[in-house]
């Protein structure tokens, strides 16, 4: 997780100090990982006993950042500088869902400094 998406993105509509010159449209991106066999009988445990599922967090945190990373390339190879309205889902499936899909969707804008 070391490079930085190549677009800034958030979930609010707009951007504090730029203008939206252009909607370029509705941009997504996914990433599907499995937890492991590991976490999942962990987590089963602390499912049992209650408590936090650590194992997950890593999967879970990687699939987030592939996701936005992945829809931040697809907004600046239509031309945006950034993306709006971002929202996140996650998805969990198969046997005690051991595997997580997250999707990353927004709008591919671009945008330029309100002059002052």
């Amino acid at each position: 997780m070391a490079v930085p998406p190549p677009v800034l993105a958030v979930t609010t509509p707009t951007l504090e100090g730029q203008r939206i010159v252009r909607y370029i449209g509705i941009v997504a991106g996914e990433a599907i990982l499995g937890t492991g066999f590991e976490q999942d009988i962990t987590a089963s445990l602390r499912d049992f006993t209650g408590g936090r599922v650590s194992g997950w967090e890593g999967p879970l945190q990687q699939a987030r950042y592939t996701a936005l990373t992945e829809m931040c390339q697809r907004a600046a190879s239509a031309g945006a500088n950034a993306v709006v309205g971002v929202s996140l889902d996650y998805e969990f499936v198969g046997q005690g869902g051991s595997i997580v899909f997250v999707s990353a969707t927004g709008t591919a804008v671009a945008t330029e400094p309100i002059a002052r």
